[in-house]
């Protein structure tokens, strides 16, 4: 690891080599037949009753929602869970650190998808001051036996940090300000974590430190093109799980019923306007 020049501290991550946008007509060709083998997984997985669970972290902006949407969109959801906690209520506050997300880890035959997970303590409640120092530790301390565990019940677990630049972060930022599909992404919590930057940095090298382990360890993917970082996460996910096909039979569309007498019902439906686009403003 390098040390920082303005920070001083160790950083995990080299800075992104640059590199030219991947265009859309690849990447769209390139995912689909990814979606093809994510389905292969899902077969695979439902047949053989396994059990994977898929962590994603990184910093607000970093891409992890846009990630888990290219994963799981051509899926079933009731294999493919994606899960993303909110704030804890008072009760789970009180409960045992791990409780609420254990809840959440798969039974045979699905897919969990973290949008953050346990790491929360390590991450954003440690920078925003949600958790003391003293609780810190004793995560740090406690979450690579914790995932042993898990790994040991049979659970394939996976682990990725989103890893964005400063400058696109800023970016993303400024394009969720102006854009009202994306306003709802910037919540005052947001703006707070983006001005401790360095702060996240050195929360995140600490818990790269105490919880990449042989059984679980972390993988990084750099984020600042969202299209080649959703091909390079959806390709190596593929590539740790030793899944086969599974076969089945040629698929084909049986014969209609004969047609019935039945002529229907003089009901008075109720049907959506069709309307012009482009020629009529959305409703208000």
């Amino acid at each position: 690891m390098k040390k920082s020049k303005r920070d001083g501290h160790a950083s995990a991550v080299e800075p992104a080599p640059a590199s030219g946008k991947l265009k859309r007509p690849v990447y769209e060709q390139e995912l689909e037949k990814l979606h093809g083998e994510l389905v292969s997984l899902q077969r695979w997985v439902v047949h053989k009753g396994q059990k994977v669970c898929v962590i994603f972290e990184g910093r607000d902006g970093a891409g992890k929602g846009g990630t888990i949407k290219a994963l799981t969109e051509r899926v079933s959801p009731r294999v493919f869970r994606a899960v993303a906690l909110p704030a804890p209520t008072e009760r789970e506050k009180s409960q045992m650190y791990f409780q609420r997300y254990a809840a959440h880890l798969p039974a045979a035959g699905e897919v969990v998808v973290f949008d953050r997970s346990w790491y929360n303590r390590a991450g954003v409640e440690r920078v925003m001051g949600f958790a003391t120092e003293d609780q810190v530790k004793r995560f740090l301390d406690i979450a690579p036996n914790a995932e042993k565990m898990i790994v040991e019940s049979g659970i394939t677990l996976i682990k990725y940090w989103l890893e964005v630049s400063e400058e696109e972060q800023t970016r993303r930022m400024d394009a969720r300000i102006n854009d009202p599909r994306k306003l709802w992404k910037l919540s005052p919590m947001d703006l707070h974590s983006y001005e401790r930057w360095h702060d996240y940095s050195r929360a995140r090298d600490d818990m790269f430190l105490a919880t990449d382990t042989s059984w679980a360890p972390w993988f990084v993917a750099r984020s600042d093109d969202k299209r080649r970082l959703r091909l390079n996460i959806i390709h190596h996910l593929l590539s740790r799980i030793p899944y086969e096909r599974v076969p089945s039979k040629p698929v084909k569309l049986p014969k209609r019923q004969a047609a019935p007498e039945h002529h229907g019902v003089d009901y008075p439906v109720k049907l959506v306007p069709e309307l012009t686009w482009g020629a009529v403003n959305p409703p208000s």
